[in-house]
């Protein structure tokens, strides 16, 4: 093992903590501000790097790909934000949504066990549909519900369950096959480095996090909207309190969180595939990132997406076989020291 390897396993895990800055500073500063575990972040980026080969395929641009998958993401988190997760003054269409999910499900149970009642007519599914939905949703509106931040165990159900549809549905749309996502030509071949061939593709991640950390900095640092997020980071009661509209923070957080993840969907589509099962791959190295680096911080997200990087790559090239060891043993040992993490706050 020369100088050569190590600069190269640096390199690459660099490149790897690059890119999971996107995933996990969307998900730090999700949690940092509506204190909401949201299992389902993993599903964003699988979801991005699947609609990036949607419009990649309709049009042939990978460039356009990029700001269409994480803006169409973005608005399904959004929608799952105002609906399931703070949906304080629009409970009746949340009621809605969900009493028409019923409604269906008990129109293809019914199909499926009794087809005899049905015999597959439509005007008979859509009307057994609509008898199922106005009952559920009677029922629905007359259960008193406690708002979901307030009970984590809720929050861990809802979004496990949203991670799970966003999976049945990507496999039911896109199918099980491993695909990828190829980016312009220009982006496939190697660069000379101090005498060194490296991967363009790798530099241009490294890149695009440089570029996306600093706009994120700038915009919590020195915008005012940026520094109503800080104080609900810090207290978001006493930020209500002062006026602050912690909702429209939280949504706007949310919708950022999910354009990173699924930005970084595409990006790493690339590099990684896309292929059912991967948010569950990704989602606890977010996990990792987050807890290193502390809720809230983006800096913390940056060191702790660099030390999993790394930790990652070298575990695989060094100790192969205690590779996850290596992965998580750094978090571990956060978590034992200092438990808010690395930058956290108390």
């Amino acid at each position: 093992m020369n100088t050569q390897f190590w600069i190269v396993q640096i390199f690459n895990g660099v490149s790897y903590g690059a890119l999971l800055f996107l995933v996990g500073s969307g998900l730090s500063l999700i949690f940092g501000v509506m204190r909401i575990v949201n299992l389902s972040h993993g599903a964003y980026f699988l979801w991005g790097g699947y609609i990036a080969l949607s419009v990649i395929w309709a049009t042939g641009s990978w460039a356009l790909s990029l700001p269409v998958a994480a803006l169409a993401v973005a608005l399904i988190g959004v929608a799952m934000e105002r609906l399931f997760l703070r949906s304080a003054g629009l409970e009746w269409l949340r009621n809605a949504v969900i009493a028409v999910g019923i409604g269906v499900l008990v129109s293809l149970a019914i199909n499926t066990r009794a087809p005899q009642i049905i015999g597959g007519v439509w005007p008979q599914f859509v009307l057994i549909a609509i008898v199922a939905a106005l009952a559920a949703y009677a029922l629905l509106s007359r259960i008193a519900v406690v708002p979901i931040e307030n009970d984590v165990l809720r929050q861990v159900l809802l979004t496990v369950g949203f991670a799970f549809l966003f999976q049945q549905a990507a496999l039911d749309i896109w199918g099980g096959n491993n695909m990828d996502i190829n980016p312009p030509a220009e982006l496939t071949r190697s660069v000379q480095i101090a005498g060194m061939y490296v991967p363009l593709y790798r530099v241009f991640m490294i890149a695009m996090a440089v570029v996306i950390g600093i706009a994120l900095w700038l915009a919590m640092e020195k915008t005012r909207m940026g520094a109503a997020v800080r104080a609900t980071v810090d207290d978001a009661q006493m930020a209500r309190g002062i006026g602050i509209d912690t909702n429209r923070i939280s949504m706007f957080i949310f919708a950022l969180g999910a354009f990173l993840a699924a930005l970084g969907g595409v990006i790493g589509g690339a590099f990684l595939g896309v292929y059912p099962g991967l948010d569950f791959e990704m989602l606890p190295l977010a996990f990792a990132v987050v807890i290193i680096g502390g809720m809230g911080s983006l800096g913390g997200a940056a060191i702790g997406a660099l030390a999993v990087g790394l930790a990652d790559n070298f575990g695989k090239a060094l100790f192969p076989e205690l590779s996850y060891f290596t992965l998580y043993a750094p978090m571990v040992l956060i978590l034992a020291i200092k438990p808010v993490g690395l930058f956290g706050r108390e």
